[in-house]
């Protein structure tokens, strides 16, 4: 598929930069949270968001209302919909499941789409259209009519590894959960050894919204037993199951928290790690900045030990050091660069004098 594909940022950006006439259909496999990122940043903005799950009905009536006669005209009207909006003010309409809808549904999406009309009713100014397709053999989809789609504005919805990392740590996620996927990222979307577009049926594969079901089953749960694995199993599949309970079992990697509170106790250790463990221990070091507000009294200690650990990888680990720059550079972690450039001024200047000393 050639159209565009965007993050989460990104699709932010793009619904701000978009005026509410435009229509919009997000491509992108389930699970991945659409309708959540939909919700939440439209939320921010102080419009409700009316997600319609268009698969799952099956008669235009459940879009459009119930056919009712008016007294005064003796002519047949349709009641709103619980859904419609009688207030008057904007609403975001989120069709979601828009390529499982049957044929009479998508029918009565076309006048919607270009008219912002349902059975003669507007709805109000300002409002938004917003729809979710599945793509992919492995879906039972409905075709849709080309007439339909050239009204919508057609982006792939593709959110980053990194965005779901910085959303678990914030929604406070098992930390065995976020470590497994932080160390072995291929896991979150799929079963690495299927094929593209494969028809999975009934055998279980991983997606976003089952690791979370997985943080839900083993939160408080200091030693994972088998009927824990077998739980686990029946949400991301066998093969994730099995990884991440090897995972789980085995030393963890040492968190982002912990360089930060005390370089000099894991610097040892952190002389062990390879290339990848390092860069994975640099995206905790951002992550935590991000998610966590770091108190007056941890500032000086959290500045001195970035010092040092940069510091450190400069002279063991120079690839870790470019990476750990390169983030730096980055859009990801806004509220962490902002910290180590008003907290850590010497170490900005270190990044900046390491990078020119490679150029």
């Amino acid at each position: 598929m050639s159209n565009i594909s965007v993050n989460i940022t990104e699709l932010k950006q793009l619904l701000e930069a978009t005026p509410a006439s435009h229509n919009i259909m997000l491509v992108g496999n389930h699970g991945i949270g659409k309708s959540e990122i939909l919700t939440e940043h439209f939320k921010e903005l102080g419009m409700p968001v009316i997600a319609l799950f268009l698969g799952q009905m099956a008669d235009p009536g459940d879009l459009i209302g119930l056919p009712c006669k008016d007294e005064k005209t003796g002519k047949t009207d349709f009641m709103p919909p619980y859904w419609f909006p009688t207030d008057g003010k904007p609403v975001v309409l989120f069709l979601d499941e828009l390529n499982r809808a049957r044929p009479e549904i998508l029918q009565t999406v076309m006048d919607l789409a270009l008219n912002r009309k349902l059975a003669g009713k507007m709805l109000p100014e300002g409002s938004r259209i917003i729809s979710a397709v599945n793509a992919g053999d492995q879906y039972q989809l409905t075709d849709l009519d080309p007439a339909l789609v050239s009204r919508f504005n057609i982006v792939n919805f593709k959110p980053s590894a990194e965005e779901w990392l910085l959303w678990a740590r914030k929604e406070g996620l098992d930390q065995r959960v976020v470590a497994f996927i932080d160390e072995n990222r291929i896991w979150l979307d799929k079963d690495p050894d299927a094929k593209e577009g494969a028809d999975t049926g009934l055998d279980k594969t991983p997606d976003r919204r089952a690791w979370k079901r997985v943080s839900d089953i083993i939160s408080g749960k200091r030693e994972l037993k088998e009927i824990d694995a077998k739980i686990i199993s029946s949400i991301v599949g066998p093969k994730a199951a099995s990884a991440f309970m090897q995972n789980a079992a085995k030393r963890q990697l040492i968190t982002g928290r912990e360089v930060l509170a005390g370089f000099s106790k894991v610097k040892d250790t952190l002389a062990e790690y390879g290339i990848h463990q390092l860069s994975v221990v640099n995206e905790g070091i951002y992550r935590h900045l991000e998610v966590e507000k770091v108190s007056e009294k941890d500032v000086k200690t959290y500045s001195e030990n970035l010092m040092s650990y940069f510091e450190f990888l400069t002279k063991k680990r120079k690839e870790a050091a470019a990476h750990f720059a390169n983030i730096n550079h980055q859009k990801t972690y806004m509220h962490a660069n902002a910290f180590i450039a008003t907290k850590c001024p010497m170490l900005v200047m270190m990044i900046l004098s390491y990078v020119r000393s490679i150029k």
